[in-house]
Order: structure tokens, then C-alpha cells, then sequence
């Protein structure tokens, strides 16, 4: 299963998590994943959802990974018939923080590898992964550009590089000295030339935001559908944010138009359109009168 993700050129992150669905699921079925019975599958899907109690979307994954062992791998496409996608699920709309929230935030990081580390997933909108595996020379200072390798879906893009960024990561720099990536993690509580883990990434927003007071459910990825809403806000067209964000859908970046308060404030509404007389003339009284 593991190669059928690779050949496919599923995400690491996505590969380690279907690759624990189906150790899960083996355990629960607790019999050679080849000799599985749809019963076996029907019993597995509603104790995610009664036993378990798993969100919707938690249980959406674990059904994905399934479906892929035995659709993909297996090839025993029958056994999808067994695992169908709960009713109801939606996408919610992601939560964002105001220009002035993630100003907050930056001051409020810890030092200054976490505040130039925030700095970036903001300013160009980067994944979590992507941030993590930015290396030094992905910096182009001449062009003002960084280079964001590997991305999801394994598309290389360029993203603009902000002064105030540049100037922070000169800082950083001279500070840090890092070799190979921007942001090295730690080997055995020393620094090592290897990419930041993204626990660690999500430590150092977690912290920036309690010492900031924000209340909003604080991630990295939050900084770029921050990104991804202020620009559009700015004025940015989508399809360019399309680019810079690296997706492959428009439909996947349309959803930031239901984020951005400019847009939906600049759309009238039927009401406005009509003729009503004003509420000044419309009586207060909520008993009925007779007609005369």
C-alpha cells in the first residue's frame, strides 16, 4: 500500500496517516486485511461513528484510507460500495484573524526563529510542510522571490518575498547561521541540519498566540487562509491567488470570497432593490384591525 501511495505521489504526511487508518483497522478486524468481509467494513464505519464518536471528518480520512487499500491496492473495488461517505458532510468555512491578529501574533512569538518562522508562513501564504522544508537557498533576495519546492501535488512555485520578511530573515541569519533549511529542527535537544518538525511548528504559533490574547483555534495553516483572505481583501484576483497559494482547482481558492467582509459587503441585497415605504409610516401597534 505504501508504494501505491508513493507512485501516486501522495503527501508524506498523507501516506504516514492512511498507512495508521489501516494498522487501526486490521486491529479491529483483527484478521488478514485479504480476507476482510464487507460485514467486517459495515461494522468498522459505524463504530468510527457510534463507539468511537469520531467527528465527521475524522471518519471521512479513515473511510478514504480504506477505500484506497482496497480500491487501489487490492483492486477489490466492490468493497467501496461498503464504505460510503457520511451524509452530511460539509466544509466548514476556515476560521481567519484580522490584519491586526497577526500582528499580535508575530510580536508575541517566543524569539526570533519563531517570529521570522511566522513571518514566512504569512507573508507568502506557505503550507505547513512547505515552510518546514524551505532551505537557505531558496531565498532569491535579487529577484525578490522565494521558491516553494515540492509542493502539494510535487508543483514547484515562486511566491514574492517581502522586504520586511527579508529584512527579518537577514537578522535571523546572522543570527542562526543555518546550513541547509531556513528552519532546522533538533536531533536529542541539539540543533541538526534537518527540517523543522511540525510539531514544533505548531508549538511556536500556539505560544504566540496565548502570550497575544487571541481565542480563536490558533494553527499555522490559519496564517495562510489569513494570507489567502487579506489578499483578496487588497484587491488580488483570484486566479493570480490561485497561483500563489499552488492550487490546482480555482474552485479551491473561490472559497476565500466567502472570508473576505470587502466582498461580501460590496453585494447588495434583494431589498435594496425594491420600493418599501419607510419604517416611520408602519404602525406600532401589534393588534389586528377590523376592516371596515
Amino acid at each position: 500500500m505504501r508504494e501505491e501511495l508513493v507512485r501516486r505521489n501522495y503527501a508524506q504526511n498523507t501516506i504516514q496517516t492512511y498507512l495508521r487508518v489501516v494498522e487501526d483497522f486490521r486491529q479491529y478486524a483483527d484478521k488478514p486485511l485479504t480476507r476482510v468481509l464487507p460485514d467486517d467494513l459495515r461494522r468498522y464505519h459505524a463504530c468510527l461513528l457510534e463507539e468511537r464518536k469520531l467527528a465527521v471528518r475524522t471518519v471521512v480520512q479513515r473511510v478514504a484510507a480504506v477505500r484506497f487499500l482496497y480500491c487501489k491496492t487490492l483492486k477489490r473495488r466492490d468493497m467501496k460500495e461498503d464504505l460510503p461517505y457520511p451524509r452530511n458532510y460539509r466544509r466548514r468555512l476556515p476560521v481567519v484573524l484580522s490584519p491586526e491578529e497577526v500582528a499580535r501574533l508575530i510580536d508575541g512569538a517566543r524569539n526570533l526563529f519563531h517570529r521570522a518562522m511566522l513571518m514566512t508562513l504569512y507573508s507568502c501564504g506557505l503550507r505547513r510542510s512547505e515552510a518546514a522544508r524551505l532551505k537557505v537557498s531558496d531565498i532569491d533576495s535579487q529577484r525578490m522571490m522565494i521558491r516553494v519546492t515540492q509542493g502539494k501535488g510535487g508543483v514547484d512555485r515562486d511566491v514574492p518575498l517581502s522586504p520586511a520578511l527579508l529584512d527579518t530573515l537577514r537578522e535571523y541569519w546572522r543570527w542562526m547561521r543555518p546550513k541547509t533549511y531556513l528552519f532546522p529542527g533538533t536531533e536529542k535537544g541539539w540543533r541538526a541540519d534537518k527540517p523543522i518538525t511540525a510539531k514544533m511548528m505548531w508549538a511556536a504559533v500556539q505560544f504566540a498566540a496565548k502570550r497575544a490574547g487571541i481565542t480563536k483555534p490558533v494553527s499555522p495553516h490559519l496564517l495562510r487562509h489569513s494570507y489567502a483572505t487579506h489578499q483578496l481583501e487588497a484587491g488580488m484576483d483570484l486566479k493570480t491567488l490561485q497561483v500563489l497559494l499552488g492550487h490546482d482547482d480555482l474552485a479551491t481558492t473561490s472559497r476565500y470570497l466567502h472570508l473576505s467582509k470587502k466582498h461580501l459587503q460590496a453585494v447588495s441585497t434583494p431589498l435594496d432593490r425594491i420600493g418599501t415605504k419607510p419604517a416611520t409610516e408602519v404602525p406600532r401597534s401589534r393588534r389586528l384591525r377590523k376592516p371596515q
